[in-house]
């Protein structure tokens, strides 16, 4: 039996809006290869600044380690005090929003690009991702298209986010979801 899926009619140019042309976009992979997925450890002063250059948007104090792989930095927000660790992908399609003395670990995936299954030509169905105030999302987490994770909510390593997560909770899991209370104080 034949099957229904079509990835021929597949049309990369409907429902992807990139941003900026093809030679911004060029030059910014140029920088990227070189500055940040190296390994080679340049400041991360110099990182943020070819960030803003290139149109995201960065607060004060932002620590980027070696090799962070950002898609297109003209949809990235990062607040103040962020720390993005080693070998993080962020696959923005769409805007990426981690908000102040926010923690993403080593090899965290936030991907805001995803297909439409149930429609034979597999259009693009991306949604935005937000990172709360004081969130930590560990290790080899998986955060997925359209989910917010709440303000200092703490994701656990190796989880998968399929769906929002609320404030202050440690959340583990594939899929991810609420555990425990970060703060003993509001713990019952």
């Amino acid at each position: 039996m034949p099957t229904r899926v079509r990835q021929d009619l597949f049309d990369p140019r409907r429902g992807l809006d990139r941003g900026r042309g093809r030679a911004v976009e060029a030059l910014w992979y140029a920088c990227k290869v070189v500055f940040f997925l190296s390994a080679f450890p340049w400041p991360s002063a110099l990182r943020v600044w070819l960030l803003r250059r290139f149109g995201a948007q960065v607060g004060r104090g932002v620590l980027l380690k070696p090799r962070v792989n950002i898609h297109l930095p003209w949809k990235l927000s990062l607040g103040d005090h962020v720390w993005i660790g080693e070998e993080v992908f962020i696959l923005n399609f769409e805007t990426v929003t981690v908000g102040a003395h926010a923690c993403i670990s080593q090899r965290a995936f936030l991907c805001t690009g995803n297909h439409d299954f149930r429609d034979v030509t597999m259009p693009y169905r991306n949604r935005p991702i937000v990172v709360g105030d004081g969130a930590w999302i560990g290790a080899q987490a998986l955060v997925a298209p359209g989910v917010t994770v709440g303000e200092e909510a703490v994701v656990t390593t190796g989880s998968v986010v399929t769906r929002s997560l609320p404030p202050a909770m440690i959340c583990s899991g594939n899929p991810c979801v609420p555990v425990t209370p970060r703060w003993r104080e509001t713990a019952g």
